[in-house]
Parts: C-alpha cells; sequence; structure tokens
C-alpha cells in the first residue's frame, strides 16, 4: 500500500480528519482556497466530490451542493486544473469522490492519467464494484500510485467487509449508518456495536467513519473505534455562511481542538 493516502493515516496514527466538499461550491474557482484553508486549519485529509446529476448515497446538502456546482459550470477539466493548483501549493493528500458512471464516460485510463498527472492521491467510487476493479482497475491505481476506498455498512456481510478491507489501499470507510449522508443525530449503541464488530476483525487497511460525524463530539467517538472520520454535509453548510480561509481554518479547530 503505497499512496498519499495511506502514509498520511500511517504516519498521523489517530484522530485523523478527512473533509469532505462539493469541487464547484461556493463558487466555481474556490478549490484552491478551501484547500489551503483545511490544511492550515489542521485537516489530513481532503475528499473533493466530483459533482453529479444523480448521487446515490447523499443526503439534501451535497445533492445542492452538487447541483449549485454544476449550475456555476464546473466539469472533469476545470476540476482538475484546479486540483492541479491546489496540490501544487500544498501537501495534504486530496482524494476524489465520484461515481463509475461519470468515469466511465469519461474514460477509465484517460481519468486516472490525468487524476495522477495532477496531484490526486485517492479515489472513492461507491458504485464500483470490487470484482471490477480487481479484475479491471488495480493495476492501473498501483502503476499510478493512486489509493482506493471501498465503503462497507452495518448492513455488509463479514466476507465483504473482508474483502473491502483487502482492496482499500487508502483507507476502510465505514459508513456509520444505512441511510444518506448529513444525518445529525449521536451515535446510537447500535452503531457503537458494529464499530467494535470491524475492529475485531482482522483487517489490514486502517479505518475511517463517515456519514453523521459532524462535530466535535461525533468526530471524537468515531476516533475511539477507528483511525479517524470523514465530515462533510456540516462543511459545506459553513461553507455557506463563511467561506473565507479564516471561516475554514475556525471551522477545522472547532472539530479538532
Amino acid at each position: 500500500m503505497s499512496n498519499k493516502v495511506f502514509s498520511a493515516i500511517q504516519k498521523k496514527g489517530q484522530r485523523v480528519l478527512n473533509v469532505y466538499f462539493t469541487a464547484g461550491h461556493p463558487t466555481l474557482s474556490s478549490i484552491p482556497t478551501i484547500v489551503e484553508g483545511l490544511q492550515e486549519g489542521g485537516a489530513d485529509l481532503i475528499e473533493l466530490g466530483m459533482p453529479y446529476s444523480d448521487p446515490l448515497a447523499d443526503g439534501t446538502t451535497i445533492q445542492q451542493s452538487s447541483a449549485a456546482a454544476l449550475h456555476n459550470g464546473m466539469n472533469l477539466k476545470y476540476l482538475f486544473e484546479q486540483v492541479k493548483i491546489s496540490t501544487s501549493n500544498n501537501d495534504i493528500p486530496i482524494i476524489l469522490m465520484g461515481y463509475y458512471n461519470q468515469i466511465l464516460q469519461f474514460g477509465v485510463e484517460r481519468f486516472l492519467d490525468l487524476a495522477a498527472e495532477n496531484g490526486v492521491s485517492g479515489m472513492i467510487i461507491p458504485d464500483l464494484p470490487m470484482f471490477e476493479y480487481e479484475n479491471l482497475y488495480q493495476t492501473m491505481f498501483e502503476e499510478r500510485n493512486l489509493g482506493i476506498s471501498f465503503l462497507i455498512s452495518p448492513m455488509t456481510s463479514e466476507d465483504r467487509i473482508q474483502q473491502a478491507g483487502r482492496l482499500s489501499s487508502a483507507f476502510l470507510y465505514m459508513v456509520s449508518q444505512s441511510s444518506i449522508t448529513g444525518k445529525t443525530n449521536e451515535i446510537t449503541q447500535s452503531q457503537k456495536d458494529y464499530f467494535t464488530r470491524v475492529d475485531q476483525m482482522d483487517i489490514k487497511s486502517p479505518r475511517l467513519i463517515g456519514f453523521g460525524i459532524y462535530d466535535k463530539t461525533t468526530f471524537d467517538t468515531a476516533c475511539q473505534y477507528s483511525s479517524g472520520a470523514i465530515v462533510g454535509s456540516s462543511f459545506i453548510r459553513a461553507l455557506e455562511q463563511d467561506a473565507s480561509k479564516k471561516g475554514i481554518i475556525n471551522f477545522v479547530k472547532s472539530i479538532i481542538d
């Protein structure tokens, strides 16, 4: 597992903060400023959403940000240009999150080439079947030092959890609940039982918990059961209130300090 995402998690060890936002939101050209603010604030990873007209697992906040980004004119060509500016000036690993159909339409090998050339460190493709990745794309990812993360949920069987852990070269993405993103309830005992169950499996890949992580309390709880957590919808809402670098730094510090 030699990719920048995995290395960053291994180096930090615990309390890894991965922050999600949608490319092209709140403004078309805001990616470099947001990346800079997240790095200065103390985030460890950035998950950059590729806006899509039909997102499967996203809640209202992320869906609306995706629609706004498309309305602003965001496309993959401009996204890669913005990522290149960001990775030229910042060290923080950037992970692209998008859907399989987007990448198929663009051309998988062409997409991965551009991702690697412009400094992307990893990918999350929620609807990419693991057997297709293993048989068609794993070598392409490894040749470009691109990590990949597969998702599991409380409903995932132990066999599939083991398979996802084996194939996830960046981190294993533990979805905290069997629903869409953006829920803001406290972490329940049944979720904690699920985290513990996965923790007791012999999985080599580091684990990050996502969905329903929105403040210091939920972040701290998630970190008791994993290497860290992913914050998304609450950051997008914060950006809509204050997208300045200072506002971004303050948001990150409110989670980790």
